[in-house]
């Protein structure tokens, strides 16, 4: 019997992990996620161990499901601290890649250079963080922002151990 290389249930098929030929044990419930998206549950808590895999196409796998998840903090967490070899992670973002590429959200800073989940912007305004009681001043880096989906004007990271939104207008990319 075979187990999901995800989460470690029974029951597993072969998936491919495309664009590569590479193929993956999965059980029904995490095929369904990358097929349909996933949906934030307790089930998706096996992507903690899952993105640390020594094998790359399960890394691939945890990747496309974390970013499949960008209303949950702990998915961001996670994608936060992850780290991916420059190969493995331009395969995984090969796969996303095709997916809704036609109404892609492009998030600029206050030059309109283009930003990047992963990027280093600069805080060029001073700014107070509404309920943390401290303002994030001008010139702080802001190190591996997330963007936020459905949202343009919006980026996420962290300032003084804070995760915080941030106006794209008042970063410029580093």
């Amino acid at each position: 019997m075979s187990h999901c290389a995800l989460c470690n249930s029974e029951d597993a098929t072969a998936y491919e992990v495309s664009p590569r030929p590479d193929t993956v044990m999965l059980c029904q419930t995490c095929r369904t996620g990358l097929e349909e998206g996933p949906t934030d549950g307790p089930h998706w808590q096996c992507l903690n161990e899952a993105i640390w895999s020594t094998e790359p196409a399960v890394q691939v796998l945890a990747y496309r499901l974390l970013k499949g998840l960008p209303e949950a903090p702990w998915a961001r967490d996670v994608l936060d601290i992850a780290y991916l070899e420059p190969d493995v992670l331009s395969w995984a973002e090969a796969g996303l890649a095709n997916e809704d590429a036609e109404d892609a959200i492009v998030h600029v800073d206050c030059n309109g250079a283009v930003l990047a989940a992963g990027d280093t912007v600069t805080l060029i305004k001073d700014l107070a963080v509404k309920g943390a009681g401290f303002t994030a001043k001008r010139g702080t880096a802001v190190r591996k922002i997330a963007l936020v989906p459905d949202n343009a004007a919006q980026i996420e990271g962290r300032v003084e151990g804070q995760r915080i939104v941030i106006l794209t207008q008042f970063v410029k990319k580093a």
